[in-house]
C-alpha cells in the first residue's frame, strides 16, 4: 500500500518485487507493507490494531542504546566473546529487526544476517538504506549484511574459509501469558509464526561456528533442547546461553 498516491509507483516496484498485491485499502486484521515518505512499514488494519513497525537505526531506541548501551559492557558484547585484542565475525541467523546485530556491528563486528521472512527483510533493508544515509551509523551499518533465506541451509553450504566465529540465533520467544508482548512481536508471530527448529539451528550451528554460538532467550525460559550452555550471562528479562567450541 502507498500511503499517498505520490509514492504509488514506488509501491508497485516493491509489489511486483515481492510478489504481493498492491492495494488502496484493506479489511481488518490485514498485515500490510505501507510505502511512506518517511519509511516502510509493517501494519495490520482495523481500529484495535497495534502501531507500525519498522527499522530505525538512526534515532529512537536504537539511537538511545548507540549512544548510551554501555559499549562492550554489554551482555551480548561479553557473550559473542569481544575483547579489546579480538573482535569475532559473526552471522546473526535469526535477524528480525536487526537490532543485536547493529549492537554489535558498533563494536566493531562483522555481521552477516540472515533472514527467512522476505517481509521481515525488506524491512531490515529499508532501514539500513536510511541508515547508510545518515553520516553517525553510515560506518557501522557499512559491516552488516544481509541474506535472505534459510539459516539452516545457508550455514550447511558455508566454505570453510567462509565459516564465522560466532553464529547468533534469537528464536521467537515464546508467548508470554501474563505480560503484554510488544507490537512488533504481535505483528511478527502472525507474519512468520513460531521458531519450531531451534533446536536444528543450533546443532548445525555448533557444526559450523569457529569459536562458540550464542542463543539468546527470555530468562526463565528453558535452554533449547540440545547441549547445556558452557557460559550463561544473564540480565533483568533476557540472557545469553553460549556454547563453546572446544
Amino acid at each position: 500500500m502507498a500511503a499517498d498516491a505520490q509514492l504509488r509507483v514506488q509501491a508497485e516496484q516493491l509489489a511486483r518485487r515481492m510478489a504481493l498485491p498492491l492495494v488502496t485499502g484493506a479489511g481488518e486484521n490485514t498485515l500490510l507493507l505501507r510505502v511512506t515518505p518517511q519509511r516502510l512499514e509493517l501494519v495490520q488494519s482495523g481500529p484495535d490494531a497495534p502501531g507500525p513497525v519498522y527499522v530505525d537505526f538512526v534515532a529512537g531506541a536504537m539511537g538511545h542504546r548507540r549512544r548510551f548501551g554501555g559499549g562492550r559492557g554489554q551482555l551480548v558484547a561479553k557473550a559473542v566473546g569481544i575483547k579489546k585484542e579480538f573482535i569475532p565475525s559473526v552471522v546473526d541467523a535469526t535477524a528480525g529487526l536487526g537490532r543485536d546485530a547493529f549492537v554489535l556491528a558498533q563494536l566493531g563486528c562483522r555481521v552477516h544476517m540472515l533472514e527467512r521472512s522476505a517481509v521481515v527483510a525488506e524491512l531490515l533493508r529499508d532501514g539500513m538504506q536510511r541508515a547508510a544515509g545518515d553520516d553517525e551509523v553510515a560506518e557501522i551499518v557499512a559491516r552488516m549484511s544481509l541474506k535472505v533465506g534459510d539459516a539452516k541451509s545457508y550455514l550447511l553450504n558455508l566454505a570453510a574459509s567462509q565459516r564465522p566465529d560466532v553464529v547468533y540465533i534469537d528464536p521467537m520467544h515464546p508467548a508470554r501469558a501474563k505480560a503484554a508482548v510488544k507490537k512488533e512481536m504481535r505483528l511478527f508471530r502472525e507474519l512468520v509464526g513460531a521458531d519450531e527448529d531451534g533446536a536444528e539451528l543450533l546443532q548445525t550451528a555448533l557444526g559450523v561456528a569457529g569459536r562458540r554460538v550464542v542463543v539468546k532467550r527470555p530468562r526463565k525460559a528453558q535452554a533449547i533442547e540440545g547441549p547445556e550452555p558452557n557460559l550463561v550471562f544473564a540480565g533483568k528479562s533476557t540472557r545469553f546461553d553460549v556454547y563453546l567450541k572446544h
